[in-house]
């Protein structure tokens, strides 16, 4: 049972929490940034006010969840 609380296994779940933080990060900005800047069905390419609004909101989705990460680890 010791190999159940190895360094390497902690580090390993570690890294699995991250990936599943950050596709859930993806998941949650996709869907929002969709929503908002997709209004027709796209065809093989998005239009450039599309492809400009998706960059704009991610980024912006990007730099407030930086902001929340920041103020929450400011707290602890």
């Amino acid at each position: 049972m010791d190999g159940m609380n190895s360094p390497a296994l902690q580090q390993f779940i570690e890294q699995e929490k991250e990936r599943a933080m950050l596709n859930e990060m993806v998941a949650k900005l996709t869907d929002a940034c969709w929503d908002k800047c997709i209004t027709s069905t796209p065809g093989a390419k998005f239009s450039s006010s599309e492809s400009s609004c998706l960059s704009n909101c991610a980024q912006r989705y990007m730099d407030m969840s930086m902001i929340i990460m920041k103020r929450f680890q400011s707290m602890n």
